[in-house]
């Protein structure tokens, strides 16, 4: 005698096939999706010029890019982005433009703009070893400012150290303070030496589909960058998004951290830092200053701003550092 199921027997057999078309159709949907996004990443390189001249190292090459400057001047400023950033030479450009007479240099590190992705460990000590070997090779005259942005506050702080008789002052822009506290990989959406999720949300496409659909989340803010700029930034977002060189960069904040928390710049090296007091500027003076009590020439300026104060300060920024190293440097 055959057995008749029950209705109750009916429905954990109908979930599991509405679930298992479900999955079907989500898996169909980022697979097609991936294939989408590897050949519109290919088209879009092929079609989209690139800037920079690509300088050997002993990791790889670095992108470079060179800005000569109306010749008032002749003092060289190298510019280094952030982390994460997805193309530094055009982040910088407002605030390239209004430094005119200088010859700036950004030199994009690895994984960002159009520098290789090699597996390199991002250490501090290999961050700025490769600059240092990038701007000997590209014959950029020193001694020569360094101006660092956010997280390349690790490494102008290192490098005035390692190279001293090569930097003729420090100018940060909203630098990290090296504090050693942890920063777990789960806080950072990678898996420390395991499997680069953020790699793969990157293959998948769903970046560039956020980014189409919100440009403001990679495109900067303001109104100093042209239509050209930030359609190349938005396209670079998506193409460095989720990088090895990155991931293993955002890994190593802490241990990075750590290696310089005990240093402090030269007493001789005049060091310039602006501020954004998008919060509470007078804290974050404080924090910086304790710092510098060593450096016989140093100065601190709070600009009310964000984190990335050259997309909307560019001129007030231009001005300051002008001033200041125009009586500062040697």
């Amino acid at each position: 005698m055959t057995a008749i199921a029950s209705p109750r027997n009916r429905k954990p057999r109908r979930r599991l096939r509405t679930l298992g078309f479900t999955a079907a159709i989500v898996a169909g949907l980022l697979l097609a999706s991936t294939f989408a996004n590897l050949a519109m990443n290919q088209a879009e390189r092929s079609a989209t010029a690139p800037y920079g001249q690509m300088v050997q190292t002993s990791h790889g090459a670095l992108n470079v890019v060179r800005t000569p400057g109306n010749g008032r001047s002749g003092q060289t400023i190298v510019l280094l982005s952030g982390l994460g950033t997805p193309a530094p030479a055009l982040d910088f450009a407002p605030l390239i433009r209004e430094l005119g007479g200088y010859d700036v240099v950004v030199v994009e590190g690895f994984g960002y703009g159009y520098s290789d992705q090699p597996r390199v460990e991002r250490t501090v000590e290999n961050i700025t070893s490769e600059l240092h070997e990038a701007l000997a090779n590209a014959d950029v005259p020193r001694p020569y400012v360094l101006a660092g942005h956010s997280i390349a506050g690790f490494y102008t702080l290192d490098y005035a150290n390692r190279y001293r008789n090569d930097v003729a002052a420090v100018i940060g822009i909203d630098p990290t303070v090296p504090a050693a506290r942890t920063i777990h990989a789960e806080e950072t959406g990678v898996a420390d030496g395991g499997i680069n999720w953020v790699g793969l949300i990157a293959a998948s496409g769903l970046p560039r589909w956020a980014a189409t659909i919100a440009p403001s989340l990679v495109e900067p803010d303001g109104t100093a960058y042209t239509s050209r700029e930030r359609d190349q930034i938005r396209k670079m977002a998506i193409w460095n998004f989720g990088n090895p060189s990155v991931v293993d960069e955002t890994n190593r904040m802490a241990e990075n951290a750590r290696k310089v928390q005990a240093m402090r710049y030269p007493d001789d090296l005049p060091v310039l830092t602006l501020l954004a007091s998008a919060k509470e500027a007078p804290a974050a003076i404080a924090l910086h200053e304790s710092r510098l009590p060593n450096v016989r020439r140093h100065e601190t300026v709070a600009f009310p701003g964000g984190h990335y104060l050259h997309w909307t300060h560019a001129p007030a920024m231009a001005s300051k550092i002008n001033a200041f190293l125009s009586t500062n440097t040697r």
